[in-house]
């Protein structure tokens, strides 16, 4: 079998560690970012989505005209802009791209966050809109004839779209979410489920949970299933683990706020789940934040520490050791029925690159040892 590697871009440079350099659309520092991830070996890159945060369909455009191979996976929350305008954006930008093209959806994860863009939904409700557009996003891309839509958030007459995607049958879509209602739309509309990094035994729990709710909405095959991770290598599991309380060192001293999926104000743009003194709003930041109660360290390389530092912000958790131990540690993920791996680094650009000199490579041998007929 084969795993799909996602990383992740921004237009500035900027982390947990590194507070934000240079300007808000770095066109340089973009285009050295995607080409880092091209030339390590990643099959896509995320492009985060943020009520105050560049375009993120302008920024694939971009990253697409100035690399080859690179694929994109455009973050986007419905409710901004009709779905019949997005098939043709995305729709439009598969064209020019070359067919790299793919859309993570996000339905929204903190109300302050969405009311800035002036979306006041509660969020069972937002779920639902997300339900209405997804089916709309895809018949819009693959109906032949021109239809009409006559819903609870959306009603049109008599659309057709002359733009098609590149791909065929249609763009993939991506959803991520850890809630009930997470479950029922993505597993009724997603091509791959995206998680964040949980313990094994948990991740297990809502692969099954993905898969039952894309069983009773009638789907003969589930949908592929994504996992996130924070890597933090060393050469030795010394080094690895001396790096690592460096890193929890630097994010308390600076507090929580600093991303390349935050703005400026330390606003966080996938999903944040900060609100303040009342906890993590989502329900995926309670689940790193309850795994990160339970104990610092689970399974081979899990370390919840810089999950608890940050408020489980976005994608938080970290594996910690030698690239041997790292890759070994993703493949136990593969072994429950993880299909694509995101991982992105502290040290953003760099990692990105240490991950496809001495990562990337040992997944896909032992991969490929399997696939050969040997043993793990």
């Amino acid at each position: 079998m084969s795993v799909e590697f996602i990383g992740m871009i921004g237009t500035h440079e900027v982390s947990e560690i590194h507070p934000a350099r240079g300007p808000v659309v770095d066109t340089e520092y973009t285009l050295r970012f995607a080409r880092a991830h091209e030339d390590a070996g990643f099959d896509r890159v995320l492009i985060g989505y943020g009520s105050a945060t560049p375009d993120g369909a302008q920024v694939a455009a971009y990253v697409a005209a100035h690399t080859e191979r690179l694929g994109l996976l455009v973050a986007h929350r419905p409710g901004f802009v009709v779905p019949t305008l997005a098939a043709r954006t995305f729709a439009t930008l598969d064209q020019f791209s070359g067919g790299r093209v793919a859309v993570h959806i996000i339905s929204g994860g903190r109300d302050a966050e969405q009311r800035r863009d002036g979306d006041y939904l509660a969020k069972d409700d937002r779920y639902a809109r997300t339900d209405e557009y997804l089916e709309i996003l895809k018949r819009a891309w693959t109906d032949e004839e021109p239809f009409g839509y006559d819903g609870r958030f959306y009603r049109f007459e008599d659309f057709h779209a002359e733009v098609r995607p590149r791909q065929r049958p249609r763009i993939p879509l991506y959803f991520g979410g850890s809630s009930e209602a997470a479950y029922t739309v993505g597993g009724r509309h997603a091509d791959t489920f995206a998680l964040w990094g949980e313990p094994l035994a948990e991740t297990a729990e809502q692969i099954a949970s993905v898969h039952r709710a894309a069983k009773a909405a009638g789907r003969a095959e589930p949908p592929g299933i994504s996992v996130s991770f924070r890597p933090i290598l060393g050469a030795t599991e010394e080094l690895a683990w001396e790096r690592a309380h460096r890193i929890l060192d630097t994010i308390r001293a600076h507090g929580p706020a600093g991303s390349f999926t935050s703005s400026r104000w330390g606003r966080e743009t996938l999903g944040s789940p900060t609100t303040g003194g009342a906890g993590p709003q989502n329900v995926g930041s309670r689940r790193l934040l309850a795994a990160a109660a339970r104990g610092e360290r689970h399974d081979r390389a899990l370390w919840t520490a810089t999950a608890a530092a940050t408020g489980a912000a976005g994608n938080s958790t970290a594996l910690v050791g030698t690239p041997e131990t790292v890759a070994k540690a993703l493949l136990d993920y593969v072994d429950i029925g993880v299909t694509t791996l995101l991982i992105r680094g502290y040290d953003p650009l760099d990692d990105a690159v240490g991950y496809g000199r001495e990562l990337l490579p040992l997944v896909r041998q032992e991969l490929a040892h399997r696939a050969g007929g040997g043993g793990s």
